[in-house]
């Protein structure tokens, strides 16, 4: 560990999944953040070795996130990071502050981003030079689904999949997450959890797509949370060759259309719909038919295209004017049915995730 005193940010942006037919397969990143702030001291081994990192946390989800580094999802995805590569213990002495500006349980990335954040500390804090594929690797360890902490990891508009491993690599990506982050009690000594499974190298692949730069998101944002597990858990275990060649052609035209200038918003619009998790969603997030139905271009001069923004509650609509009426308007019909909502306008960034030295 170094000795020099060091202070470094790590930034981590919000982003939203499938994007209509892109399910488990595209993710978007967007202009809100999690913030790291990182301080280690100038004489580590003036604190004592055993002591644990000090966290202080602000913004969305402040009075539910652990402050204590073994139980908090960030720093548990650091030390996972720091021990597959021969460090056992955080540095002593070690100070992070958060802050989060991406909200719980909508819909936006907020796990994904927290993961991310933990495998760049753990680089950061061992200066150990992942590559950001590598870095992949760690993440998809922990979270098993590649849209998300890809878009969050590299920015912009994303493709990914999952690669098909050779039986060793393949069980070896597959332990239970238990094993890659386990339970830390409270009696835990620092022997407690060494010697993690190693991530197989290139678990997970991607692509860049091309953006169109006037194009933005208004995020429109119930105020319940839904998890993810509650989500997935009302889609069907298989699905008809109509609904799949439906989502197949949407998405083979919505990655080429969202990149160009000016965006075409019939085309965007139609090649945004899906058919293999909104409609099975709609009983969990009351208003969704309607939203999606009722905003169109031709009503919202402006609008390109609406979907459910990952698992939802929250609904991303893709605009170049018009943000405001958008947004209004679907607050009115969600109001219909008793829920208040919160909306913003994002912009869609391009630079991913970042380290930067104070």
């Amino acid at each position: 560990m170094p000795a020099h005193p060091r202070s470094f940010k790590i930034r981590v942006p919000a982003t939203s999944a499938n994007i209509g037919p892109g399910f488990d397969v595209v993710g978007l990143s967007l202009s809100l953040y999690l913030t790291l702030t990182i301080t280690v001291p100038l004489n580590p081994n003036a604190a004592p070795l055993a002591e644990r990192p000090i966290i202080s946390y602000s913004g969305e989800g402040a009075d539910e996130v652990p402050l204590d580094a073994y139980k908090n999802l960030t720093t548990r995805v650091a030390l996972y990071v720091l021990r597959c590569n021969g460090i056992q213990l955080f540095p002593p002495g070690l100070t992070i502050h958060a802050h989060n500006e991406i909200p719980f349980g909508r819909g936006l990335g907020s796990s994904g981003a927290a993961v991310i954040a933990g495998v760049m500390l753990g680089d950061a804090l061992g200066q150990l030079g992942l590559e950001r594929e590598r870095m992949l690797d760690y993440a998809l360890m922990v979270e098993r689904h590649p849209d998300n902490v890809t878009a969050a990891l590299v920015g912009g508009f994303v493709g990914s999949y999952l690669r098909e491993l050779d039986p060793v690599a393949t069980q070896a990506a597959s332990v239970p997450l238990s094993e890659v982050l386990p339970e830390y009690p409270l009696d835990a000594g620092p022997d407690w959890g060494r010697d993690p499974p190693l991530p197989p190298v290139g678990i997970g692949h991607y692509v860049r797509f091309g953006w169109a730069k006037e194009i933005r998101a208004v995020a429109i944002i119930p105020r319940f949370e839904l998890s993810t597990a509650t989500a997935r858990g009302v889609l069907p275990e298989s699905y008809s060759r109509k609904d799949l060649i439906f989502n197949m052609q949407r998405l083979a035209v919505l990655t080429t259309a969202l990149s160009r200038s000016p965006p075409d918003p019939d085309l965007i619009y139609e090649a945004m719909k899906d058919r293999v998790h909104q409609p099975y969603r709609r009983s969990l997030i009351p208003g969704l038919p309607e939203v999606t139905s009722s905003i169109t271009p031709s009503t919202h001069p402006g609008l390109l295209g609406i979907c459910l923004s990952g698992a939802g509650p929250t609904i991303l609509a893709l605009a170049l004017t018009g943000f405001e009426a958008i947004a209004e308007d679907a607050r009115k019909i969600f109001l219909e049915k008793g829920i208040e909502v919160d909306w913003q306008v994002l912009d869609v960034i391009t630079e991913g995730s970042s380290v930067d030295n104070l």
